[in-house]
């Protein structure tokens, strides 16, 4: 059985060395295969189908986590109410299903990285407890990095646990924020900041998103979906102005084992 990430660029993506190993530990390794797919413009599914029949599952990574949705044949209520899809089942009729497995495993990694941050004592002076996140996350805002399919995964995720959400795009637009805009002033009322951009990523380390980081204090948490290089820059700076810092890696372990259940309902 064939399973693969259609996406562009993704050489730095560690999706197929960790499915490969899973497939070993569970003694598929003679009949199960993990492939990347990168494509610059995606026009459909046809090609990947034709060369590779036994086809029962992608993941999907940027930009293409909204272009796929118009050639599925079934959307998950989930994904259709994210906008985004970064899982596709093939069931064995050949019907393909998109699903959002993101917003889960972001936003149980996100409490993870905020409880072992302390987070809640750091930003206001309370030992952190799952009751005090709860409550405190209900009063907080957040700025989102980007507007792509992985923000709207992560703003669906944030506002589950209910935090208020700010999307920042390098193009001005209704209800979003530009880099412009972010001041050291308003930087104070966003306690959580989240890159869901490409910046900073393998091979472009040097790439950063641009914000007021000497204004940071450690009643902020910086999250990064970028795991590959583990600190990034955007990571890096946040760390030396004080703020908790976590990167998506064990978000790309968790997204990836709920796709492989989502994959296990195509037998």
């Amino acid at each position: 059985m064939t399973y693969g990430l259609i996406g562009y660029p993704i050489t730095h993506s560690f999706s197929q060395p960790y499915f490969t190993a899973k497939f070993a530990e569970l003694g598929l390794s003679a009949s199960h295969q993990y492939l990347n797919f990168p494509v610059a413009e995606f026009t459909g599914f046809a090609y990947i189908r034709d060369e590779h029949p036994d086809l029962r599952g992608l993941n999907v990574t940027i930009p293409h986590k909204q272009s796929v949705i118009p050639f599925l044949d079934h959307l998950d209520p989930v994904a259709a109410r994210i906008g985004a899809v970064n899982c596709i089942l093939v069931a064995d009729n050949g019907k393909m299903t998109g699903y959002n497995t993101d917003y889960l495993g972001f936003q149980s990694d996100l409490l993870d990285h905020l409880r072992e941050a302390d987070w809640t004592l750091q930003a206001f002076g309370l030992p952190t407890n799952d009751d005090l996140l709860e409550i405190f996350l209900a009063e907080t805002q957040a700025l989102v990095l980007g507007t792509g399919g992985a923000a709207r995964a992560v703003h669906e995720a944030l506002r589950e646990l209910g935090v208020t959400t700010m999307a920042v795009s390098r193009t001005p637009g209704e209800g979003v924020l530009t880099y412009d805009d972010l001041t050291p002033q308003l930087i104070q009322d966003y306690h959580l900041i989240i890159n869901t951009t490409p910046l900073g990523m393998a091979p472009r380390e040097d790439t950063f998103p641009n914000l007021p980081y000497p204004a940071l204090t450690p009643a902020h948490f910086c999250y990064d979906l970028v795991y590959n290089p583990a600190m990034t820059l955007f990571l890096a700076k946040a760390a030396a102005a004080g703020a908790g810092t976590g990167n998506g890696l064990r978000m790309l372990h968790r997204q990836a084992e709920a796709g492989w259940e989502i994959w296990g309902k195509g037998k």
